[in-house]
């Protein structure tokens, strides 16, 4: 049984930097694909950033530069580091994990989902 637990949300100012944590359980981070995927008011599911389970990573073209994800397989946890916050990165932000994808940065394609963060840039 997978679980994902996100922390790290919140409000800051424009140009501001926020770091989100995702805790996984039943899923090992050195073998499944992970990813962060962001929904604001409005607008569908937007993957943001991703691993695939060859290590490469993929970010969606408004964040490249602005966000970092990594992961610690020891702590079985999934980061992104976001710097430079716009107001349009304000959104609820979910880790996904599954154990392939094709498409790393599709929402559709992950299975397992945690509850959300919200982060909120003014």
């Amino acid at each position: 049984h997978v679980q994902l637990v996100e922390s790290g949300g919140g409000s800051v100012k424009s140009g501001g930097s926020l770091r989100l944590s995702c805790a996984a359980s039943g899923a090992t981070a050195s073998s499944y694909c992970l990813g962060w995927v962001r929904l604001a008011p409005g607008k569908e599911r937007e993957g943001v950033a991703a691993f695939d389970r060859d290590g490469s990573t993929s970010y969606v073209d408004s964040v490249k530069g602005r966000f970092t994800i990594s992961k610690d397989n020891a702590k079985n946890t999934l980061y992104l580091q976001m710097n430079s916050l716009k107001p349009e990165d304000t959104a609820m932000y979910y880790c996904a994990a599954d154990l392939v994808v094709t498409g790393p940065l599709s929402p559709d394609e992950y299975k397992y989902w945690g509850q959300g963060t919200q982060v909120t840039v003014s």
